[in-house]
């Protein structure tokens, strides 16, 4: 690193969970600077022309379910600083033959819709879409701790543990309400059923019903610069190209926060952490992989179905038992030969991502960890599936493998987008059983990342929680007010 001064916190990595702790010590009037290893801020939350020019694509993150409901976003006042669409359909579920599964916004047409799973489906989410906020403080930090709202929190258990289970169909009868459940935990990239996939499914469900999914306009890269915007306006400062490789090089600093992977901790701290919190270091697992396709299209995708051009957000993939089988595959290490497929149409609620009437399409699908597999032609064939037309439409593609993802973002390992396995196991010890997980053995030293409670997501809250512990612990500060 060329800079040498002293300053009060330094925080390591600049995705959107390093940003939210700087914006949040800066905030409370220390000095701040943040140093990143890439040439520019943002990690996951990054917009950037990959296929053909004028066609602005989203590097990793897409849609935000928290974008609106993170109490960190929330204090931020982000829906006051960016513009934050929310789309009519949440998401879309296609089945074959031209049906589908359609989470509407609003939850009452989304039961209308389900016809006789819609009762069931309404009793299973109703409660948490009622008590939102206290299902979010619950499950947005370490569960290492006693229920703020100890009865929504039972209620939330029991209907993780129901669709965490081989009991999960015991509610419904026909297709479509169990594909959609099945779509949206399936972003957990484990094993089917789970109770990690099924809380992490309940709770974007749950979003999807309440404050919605937003696509922020101009890209994910809008929330980037919101954060660093706010954090130089308050004293901090933003230093790319600097990539760390020991904790004693670091200018002196009252606290350190890093937005690493415990990998990355154990590394740059070597034998100063002590042999116990390094053993736990070393057993902190990641998961199976991503695979990413982005699109340039010369038109909207063509869904067989027509009320998925609505959709912000599909699961692509068919019934509750073909994703599981997928998914099953990818734990094994196999490629599935029908893969799920995450896809996010940003450019029907955001023409600024495209050429006037062209489009853009973000996807996904899962692999094993570590795969160097092109996923180009399995996502495609996918769309196709329920997107008859669609492989005429494409203008250019870009693809990155596991292996790629990782070189991109050394957080990914092997491909993994949540920084860790969320397993039930590694939800409640993340990356140790504590309830101040954020803060590690070292004076002054914290993890600040996605592989610190409550895990994967454009949230900022691990960023916040482990802010909010060196503010206590190594300052005496509460937390400050960071409404804009």
């Amino acid at each position: 690193m060329a800079r040498s001064d002293a300053v009060d916190a330094i925080v390591v990595g600049a995705g959107p969970n390093g940003l939210a702790a700087a914006v949040t010590l800066a905030r409370a009037g220390l000095s701040v600077r943040v140093v990143e290893a890439a040439p520019e801020p943002g990690g996951g939350a990054r917009t950037a022309e990959l296929t053909l020019p004028g066609f602005r694509h989203d590097v990793c993150s897409a849609v935000h379910p928290m974008a609106l409901a993170s109490p960190f976003f929330r204090a931020f006042g982000l829906e006051r600083r960016i513009e934050l669409r929310v789309p009519e359909l949440s998401f879309g579920h296609p089945l074959d033959g031209g049906r589908a599964g359609l989470a509407w916004h609003d939850l009452d047409r989304t039961v209308d819709g389900l016809g006789r799973d819609g009762r069931a489906y309404r009793r299973l989410i109703s409660p948490l879409v009622a008590h939102e906020e206290a299902v979010t403080e619950f499950t947005g930090s370490t569960l290492v701790r006693v229920p703020r709202h100890p009865l929504v929190a039972a209620r939330f258990g029991l209907r993780a543990l129901e669709q965490g289970t081989p009991a999960w169909n015991v509610r419904f009868r026909d297709e479509a309400a169990p594909a959609m459940l099945t779509g949206v935990a399936a972003h957990a990239i484990r094993p089917l059923p789970s109770i990690g996939t099924s809380g992490a499914g309940l709770v974007l469900t749950m979003h999807a019903h309440a404050r919605g999914w937003p696509i922020p306009v101009g890209g994910s890269g809008a929330i980037v610069d919101a954060l660093v915007a706010d954090l130089v306006a308050h004293g901090g400062e933003v230093v790319t190209d600097a990539a760390v490789d020991d904790l004693g090089a670091l200018p002196p600093a009252r606290a350190v926060l890093l937005d690493l992977t415990p990998r990355a901790l154990a590394r740059l701290a070597g034998d100063r952490l002590p042999a116990r919190y390094r053993r736990a270091l070393r057993g902190f697992r990641y998961g199976n992989a991503a695979a990413k396709v982005d699109f340039a299209l010369a038109g909207p995708v063509p869904w067989a179905n027509h009320d998925l051009a609505r959709a912000g957000t599909l699961h692509l993939g068919g019934t509750r038992e073909e994703i599981a089988a997928g998914e099953r595959d990818v734990a094994r290490g196999r490629h599935p030969s029908s893969p799920y497929v995450l896809v996010s149409q940003p450019s029907t609620l955001d023409d600024s991502r495209a050429p006037a009437g062209r489009h853009v399409l973000w996807t996904y699908t899962h692999v094993p960890a570590g795969s160097t597999l092109d996923p180009t032609e399995a996502v495609t064939r996918q769309i196709e599936r329920f997107a008859p037309g669609f492989r005429d439409l494409v203008l250019a593609t870009s693809s990155r493998s596991a292996a790629q993802m990782q070189s991109e973002n050394a957080n990914y390992i092997g491909g993994d987008i949540a920084s860790g396995a969320p397993s039930l196991a590694q939800l409640v010890r993340r990356p140790v059983l504590s309830p101040d997980p954020w803060r590690t053995p070292l004076a002054g030293v914290y993890l600040a990342s996605a592989s610190t409670p409550p895990g994967p997501g454009v949230h900022g809250l691990a960023g916040w929680h482990a802010a909010a512990s060196a503010l206590r612990r190594e300052f005496g500060l509460g937390m400050p007010r960071l409404a804009p």
